[in-house]
Formats: structure tokens, sequence, C-alpha cells
């Protein structure tokens, strides 16, 4: 079993060990999994991400709490049995802490402002998460954010305590632990006491701040993405910048920016509405000129092109108008590749159209399907005169 050092200290930032065991990592043969009889590294546990740093030279990419006590340091390089000094990546450590620390308060806040649970927690790369036992509102959410802040700014002490199974029941435990035996206890001086495993700040102004950055609903709660410390300072900057560009892009002042997108948000509407009318005309005129040049094949008539330009809503169009014609069938492709594919007949003509798609698939790639009298793919490449000569000698045209 490791001694882990993080427990009582989690500002160690550098450590002295003995390097218990050392063995190849299965399949990557530039790493070893480390095992040590004490470490400050933090393993992958209860929602927080593993440390990182290094083991003398060698760098810790990972570190893994095995189920028999030992954490596991995955390390690039090898290490020999013996001493050796472990430094910590302080940056990633302390970020680590502001969140985790942070979401101690912010879900005792929850819990004693709204009796609202907490029923999970994750640290991400950029954000951090909480799901929270029922639908919160917004209003409810800006109280429990606000009082939170309010505990950070009291700067109150965070301290680490073990109690056993016996002593941890009669503490106010915001939430029931099922571990067994002694418990590691972390408490918000006058406002929470939770059993956790995690780096945690040694005072909550450490924090510097909590902000809760969005909201949705999950699994029949809501699940809060929230930000802390450095963190907030980061989203507040990347904020700050998109409104900036927003508002250099729409000549506009940032208040005015709501307003601003609903009217291009409008416009957009409006001209993809005309748009599809002018499309829905020019079909009409591209459909007459190609019928105008189809080609007898047996009973029908036949239309086999590439349309530069036109997307496959459009060659939809165009080809419906086409096999609109009594005795008309159509096979448009779009140029350049990869291209978009239709294929229709009119109702009185013999072809099935899904099963001629599917063979110039097999042929070309994509993908598509459709119906004996109407059948559309995309994503076929190649040349596309061999296409269009490989449909002309499916319609037996050559």
């Amino acid at each position: 079993m490791t001694d882990r050092l993080y427990y009582t200290d989690p500002y160690a930032v550098e450590f002295d060990a003995t390097v218990v065991s050392v063995a190849p990592v299965p399949g990557d043969r530039a790493r070893h999994a480390v095992v040590l009889d004490r470490t400050a590294f933090y393993p992958t546990s209860g929602g927080q991400p593993f440390d990182t740093g290094a083991l003398g030279t060698v760098r810790v990419v990972d570190v893994v709490d095995e189920d028999d006590g030992r954490i596991v340091h995955v390390v690039e390089g090898d290490l020999p049995s013996g001493p050796v000094h472990g430094t910590i990546d302080w940056s990633r450590r302390f970020e680590h802490m502001q969140q985790h620390t942070g979401q101690h308060v912010l879900s005792a806040s929850f819990d004693r402002l709204l009796q609202v649970r907490t029923v999970s927690f994750h640290l991400g790369t950029a954000s951090s998460t909480i799901d929270l036992a029922r639908e919160v509102t917004a209003d409810e959410i800006a109280r429990a954010e606000r009082d939170a802040n309010r505990v950070v700014w009291e700067d109150r002490p965070v301290t680490i305590r073990f109690a056993d199974a016996e002593e941890a029941a009669r503490m106010p435990l915001r939430k029931e632990s099922k571990r067994e035996g002694v418990l590691r206890l972390v408490e918000v001086e006058g406002f929470d006491v939770s059993a956790c495993g995690g780096t945690h700040v040694a005072r909550t102004g450490a924090i510097g701040i909590i902000a809760v950055a969005g909201s949705e609903k999950f699994k029949g709660g809501t699940r809060l993405e929230f930000l802390c410390g450095g963190r907030a300072l980061a989203g507040f900057h990347a904020l700050g910048d998109t409104v900036a560009a927003s508002v250099r892009l729409l000549s506009v002042l940032p208040s005015e920016l709501p307003a601003a997108i609903d009217r291009v948000q409008t416009d957009s509407r409006e001209l993809r509405r005309q748009l599809r009318d002018l499309q829905t005309r020019l079909a009409g005129h591209e459909a007459a000129a190609l019928a105008e040049r189809a080609e007898p094949a047996g009973s029908m008539r036949v239309v086999v092109a590439a349309l530069d330009g036109w997307d496959a809503n459009g060659l939809k169009t165009v080809a419906a108008a086409i096999a609109a014609r009594p005795g008309h069938a159509a096979l448009l492709v779009s140029s350049p590749p990869p291209a978009a594919i239709v294929v229709a007949r009119a109702p009185d003509v013999m072809l099935d159209s899904a099963a001629m798609l599917k063979q110039l698939t097999a042929q070309f790639g994509g993908k598509g399907g459709g119906r004996p009298e109407l059948a559309q793919g995309g994503g076929l490449t190649g040349d596309v005169n061999a296409m269009l000569a490989a449909a002309k000698s499916a319609f037996g045209l050559i």
C-alpha cells in the first residue's frame, strides 16, 4: 500500500520516495508503471483527474489508484529501483484544488439553501460539472451562486481530519459515505463537512470566485457547468474576446448585441426563403432545357447529366421536374466531387431508381437510398465523366 502524502499535505510540491517496483506498460515499450513507497501524486479518483510532474528526470503522464491500495505512476521512460525525487506540476494541482473545493462550497450552498443534493461531480480539463438531484430554476442557481461566493470571500479555513465510521455518523456530513473504516473528512468551517479523498485549498479565499457557466436538464435533474479561480478568469477573458469580436463584426454596442443578432437571423431566414424560391424557378428552366436533350432508351427518354454548383436539394428539384414529364427519367450528379446523386422517373416508366443508385455507389463509393420512383445519395468520388459514362451504360445509352 502506498503512503498518500496528499491526504495530509495537498500543498506538497516535492517529495522523496523509494521505487518499489517498475514494470513495462503492456503494449507501450516507451512507458513504465512505477510504484513508490510514498507519493504526493494524486491518482484519478472521485471525479478529480490525476496529477502530472516528474520522478527524477522522467515525466509522469498518468497516475492510477489500484484496488490493492497501490498507486501506479505511468512514466515516459524507465526508472531504477531505489531513491527518487518527485516533483508535482503545481499549476495543474492548484487548479484542481480550486475547482474541487469550489465544488464542495457550491454543492453545500444548493444543499443548505434549496435542499438539493449533488448526485455526482466531474472535474474536466476546461470546466467542471455537478449533477443535481432535481431541476433548478435560473433564480435558484443565482441564489446558490451568490451564497457560495459569500463563503469564498469570507476566507473560511478548510481543514482535513480523519474519523472512524462511528464518529463520522455523529457529524453533520452533507452526504452519507458508503466507505467503511476510517474516513477522510474535508471541512469548510461552519459550512460543510464531506468525506473526500481529493486535494483542496487551505482557505476558501484561494478558490477566488465560483461562476456558474451554464446549465441543462440531465436525467431528471440539472447538470451545472462551473468555473473557479483561474478558470473563471480565463472564461471571463474568452467571453470578453467573443463579445468584442461580435461588436466589431456587427458594428453595434455590447448592449445592442441581442437585438442585432435577432435582426441577422431574421434577414438570414428571409434570404434562405428567397434563395429557395429562386432555385425552384431556376430548377424549372434547367429541367426544361435538359428534357429537350433527353435521349431515347427503350420506351423512355433519359437525362443523364452533371450540374455544376447544385446541391442535393437542387438536384432533387430538377430531377423531379424532369420526372414529372410522362415517359421521362433523370440521373443527375453534382460537380465537383464528392458528388451528390439523384435518380428519378415518371410513374409510367419501368425503372427502379434505388437499384440504379445502388449500382453507382457500389462503383464510386458514397451511400444513399430511396424508392423505385426516387432515390438520392452522396459522397461519390472519382471522375464525373466516368460516373456519367457508367450511368449511360446502365441505361443502355452506350
